[in-house]
């Protein structure tokens, strides 16, 4: 896959393109995904995917903070690289490029810089200025400009539509495993391990405070959770909990991340790590004293065995 960060040295053959921010890269992206692989192999063409940095509303609606988002950049970028698709479109999203209106991207950017040949939609596709140019008149730039133009039908998964709102809100709400189904692959934290308060170590379960590699990376809500970390080229099983902790965070909403990785004991003070989340033991909660506390994570950590063992067995 090319990635190209501007249109200047873009040349493809037969271009079939679809466009959109694909924050997720989630089953409903691949299905359009999988379309336009398709086409382009049946015309001879290849497949071109069109997306926008940085989000169109941290661009448009700054003042709002509460952007949250299911993937980084470069894990945008991999995701789709491992879908085969042949060119990968990073374009600038800045205040000029919003206020160009569906006819002027159609003709300016689709037709003449990129060539498109075909274009292939969501169910709900819309672009431009306000975001005014749904498939009615797409259709109409397609018979004006010349190419071909495909909308799908939406991706249901349990009679719901799946969206990358849907998986913020299942994520927010900690369900891990809604989240993970409408994804098709487990949810990741990247960030650094940073010094914490060490309480883990003084009753027997040192935890790894780690910092969020973006801050408006979503961060799941609150509990406990069984997770698969990787350190070192390594991969170690762990249970993780998300707290509040205001005064030394600066992950989004000021949450901590604490995992605490079985059968491991190295200083990885400072090394970047990957959290992947499978599945909510429990709520966050407040106890009465350490000994409860103590025996809680010792139930917590059987619950995150059995059900990481679980998945390996389904694996």
């Amino acid at each position: 896959m090319r990635v190209y960060r501007h249109l200047n040295d873009f040349k493809a053959k037969r271009p079939v393109v679809t466009t959109g921010t694909f924050d997720g890269v989630h089953t409903g992206h691949k299905k359009v995904i999988s379309r336009l692989k398709e086409i382009s192999s049946e015309t001879g063409g290849e497949s071109v995917l069109f997306t926008f940095h940085p989000h169109p509303r941290q661009v448009l609606t700054p003042e709002e903070h509460n952007l949250r988002l299911i993937n980084t950049l470069e894990e945008k970028i991999n995701l789709l690289r491992e879908t085969g698709i042949d060119h990968l479109i990073v374009y600038p999203f800045t205040r000029e490029f919003a206020s160009l209106s569906y006819t002027d991207f159609v003709e300016q950017i689709l037709v003449n810089l990129m060539k498109t040949s075909c274009l292939v939609v969501g169910y709900d596709h819309k672009f431009g200025q306000g975001r005014k140019g749904n498939f009615e008149y797409l259709h109409q730039c397609a018979s004006k400009f010349n190419f071909r133009i495909e909308k799908l039908d939406v991706l249901l998964v349990n009679e719901v539509n799946v969206s990358s709102t849907r998986i913020r809100e299942a994520l927010e709400e900690g369900n891990i495993t809604l989240a993970n189904e409408y994804l098709g692959y487990p949810y990741e934290l990247h960030g650094k391990v940073v010094e914490g308060k060490k309480m883990g170590r003084t009753i027997g379960f040192p935890t790894a405070n780690i910092e969020s590699s973006e801050v408006s990376k979503l961060i799941p809500g609150y509990g406990v959770y069984a997770v698969k970390i990787w350190s070192g080229g390594k991969r170690y099983n762990g249970m993780l909990n998300i707290g509040t902790r205001p005064t030394f965070n600066n992950n989004a909403d000021l949450r901590s991340i604490e995992v605490n990785i079985f059968d491991f004991n190295e200083n990885i003070y400072h090394q970047e790590i990957t959290l992947q989340f499978f599945d909510k033991i429990r709520d966050e909660q407040k106890f009465p004293g350490k000994d409860e506390l103590i025996l809680q994570i010792r139930a917590d950590k059987e619950s995150a065995m059995m059900r990481l063992s679980r998945l390996q067995d389904d694996l």
